[in-house]
């Protein structure tokens, strides 16, 4: 598309782009992924089998967090995994892979923690044809109290044991899913390595609850008289998301360990951050349930242009491109300044800037009135910091640009700096 290439080899998966849906209600079933293949997506990863009997969800079993133009920010779920039977999930399975050969099926996975039940699984899903499996060690709610989900994934143990066990049992690529309900997100990745994994994905849902009906007093979704906690996604959770992802590809124990980027993509420029970041595809589910299949389109067609317009070829000539710029915070130079410019002509007077920087922040920007009446709001230089709170409140884009200063200063990193206790000598 537009002269660039967005075909991608996940950890030896090839798929015509990087566009993968998310194991989830939208990968469910052959009618669904047919239809996804058909929108144009890359990928599907079948959402997650189990051992029989199947399991059983509840009603109702979704809820959100909207923005103030009922947008949905965030959104939760109390469903589980696939509640249809194993083998018609493996019929559908071999047959949708026998009649799209070109795009990447990777079927998710969720048993027991032994390895008779991988050893029982594994080679019934490898009869399918299938590119390869995700294991899910993040379902954050109704399987941990059975020992599945994120109870494995919590412990680094037990991800490097069962990603081991999927290797021994599995020939093809395995792909280990992190829960992000985790303190450092690295541990799991490292154990995921340790165990054999060929790639990551990230991040599975987040821990949540997303509101009250205060009338009757009990969380939504509502199941009779009660609730519980859920698995939070949607555009909420794509800076914890990227934050992660790009904590993994930096890490010295896992610097080319593939990831498959999840958690809150619905545009090209999501999809491109994500890749940016060090993530090898990307994976969408909330996007594609508020929205539809056909979303894929505008996306293959918004980073194709982009690609295009910055002479990226292929995908891997940006993989990765914002990790040796991305680093800890004792790293940064302290002697680096900018400061706030209000360009006058492009400013509504609103006065938001004035009122968020007056309050909360530094005091650096004036407030005068012209004699015709007017407002006007001009930063004091000499007490801007640089915090850029103004330009973040400033409803019109680029009113408020940050400008780099001439300091005289070398580079100061807090290792060296003088003030800094516990400095390391240059």
């Amino acid at each position: 598309m537009n002269g660039v290439d967005l075909s991608v080899n996940f950890a030896g998966i090839k798929a015509p782009n990087p566009f993968w849906l998310a194991s989830a209600p939208p990968t469910d079933k052959a009618y669904n992924v047919v239809r996804a293949y058909e929108a144009g997506w890359g990928g599907v990863v079948w959402k997650t089998l189990g051992e029989e009997p199947p399991a059983v969800n509840v009603s109702s079993r979704y809820s959100a967090h909207y923005g103030k133009n009922r947008e949905v920010i965030g959104f939760n779920n109390i469903e589980l995994i696939t509640d249809r039977s194993l083998e018609i999930n493996l019929k559908e399975i071999t047959q949708v892979k026998k009649d799209w050969p070109d795009r990447a099926l990777i079927v998710s996975i969720m048993v027991p923690c032994n390895e008779e039940a991988w050893a029982y699984i594994l080679p019934l899903v490898e009869a399918t044809g299938a590119d390869g499996i995700e294991l899910n060690l993040g379902c954050p709610h109704g399987m941990p109290e059975r020992g599945m989900g994120a109870a494995v994934g919590q412990n680094p143990d037990l991800i490097e044991k069962v990603t081991y066990w999927c290797k021994k049992h599995y020939s093809k690529p395995v792909i280990v899913k992190l829960t992000p309900n985790i303190t450092d997100i690295r541990v799991g990745a490292q154990a995921a390595l340790r165990g054999g994994a060929d790639a990551v994905s990230l991040i599975n849902t987040i821990n949540s609850i997303t509101s009250i009906d205060l009338d009757n007093m009990v969380a939504k979704p509502t199941v009779g008289h009660q609730s519980t906690h859920g698995g939070y996604c949607g555009s909420a959770v794509k800076p914890i998301a990227m934050n992660m992802v790009a904590e993994i590809a930096r890490d010295p124990a896992t610097p080319t360990l593939p990831i498959s980027g999840i958690g809150g993509i619905s545009t090209w420029r999501d999809a491109a951050e994500f890749i940016a970041l060090g993530s090898g595809s990307v994976q969408v589910c909330t996007a594609a349930m508020l929205n539809g299949f056909r979303i894929v389109e505008e996306i293959k067609d918004g980073l194709s242009r982009w690609m295009a317009e910055k002479g990226y070829d292929s995908i891997e000539a940006f993989s990765r491109k914002a990790i040796p710029q991305t680093t800890d915070w004792k790293h940064l130079d302290i002697n680096f300044k900018t400061i706030a410019k209000i360009d006058q002509d492009l400013c509504i007077e609103c006065g938001r800037c004035y009122i968020a920087c007056e309050d909360t922040s530094h005091q650096s920007i004036a407030k005068l009135t012209e004699l015709n009446g007017a407002r006007r709001y001009e930063v004091i230089e000499e007490e801007c910091v640089g915090c850029n709170l103004c330009q973040i409140t400033c409803p019109v884009e680029n009113c408020i640009t940050m400008v780099p200063q001439e300091t005289g200063q070398p580079f100061l990193a807090w290792d060296n700096d003088p003030r800094n206790p516990f400095r390391v000598a240059s």
